[in-house]
């Protein structure tokens, strides 16, 4: 089996922005003997059968876009990509905006301040290393 596999068209405007209100009622797309069927998430007990393995995800989604602004002045954005946290230090790899601008050394602030990056290295492609400064726990600053 590859992931190729389970490859599918899947039109942005169908992909959800906001859960909905009773999380039960989302779309449940059924993949059966090549027929694709769509029914509710709720009725998923009626395709389960003895002997079948469900796997559950219980992952968080991560707030990885940060806003902020550039010490110099400026708006700044962070996508935070792979940590490469080390020696007790928060340093995340992540592609900024606007690139060109944002260089080793620069300091941004998300949060009105609560959460401080300062640049360490530079990647062609517009991600960059930056090492975070906070008070508390990071994914909940």
């Amino acid at each position: 089996m590859k992931t190729h596999d389970f490859w599918y068209d899947l039109p942005k405007e169908l992909i959800a922005q906001h859960p909905l209100e009773k999380r039960d009622e989302s779309r449940l797309m059924v993949l059966k003997q090549g027929i694709v069927e769509h029914h509710k998430f709720y009725e998923l007990v009626d395709f389960l059968e003895a002997g079948d393995c469900l796997v559950l995800n219980n992952s968080k989604v991560l707030p990885a876009r940060l806003l902020g602004l550039r010490a110099g002045g400026g708006n700044a954005e962070a996508l935070l990509l792979t940590d490469k946290s080390r020696n007790g230090e928060t340093i995340w790899e992540c592609l900024v905006k606007p690139a060109k601008r944002i260089r080793v050394g620069d300091v941004l602030s998300f949060g009105q301040g609560l959460l401080t990056a300062t640049v360490l290295e530079t990647f062609d492609d517009g991600r960059r290393l930056l090492n975070f400064h906070y008070n508390g726990i990071f994914l909940e600053v």
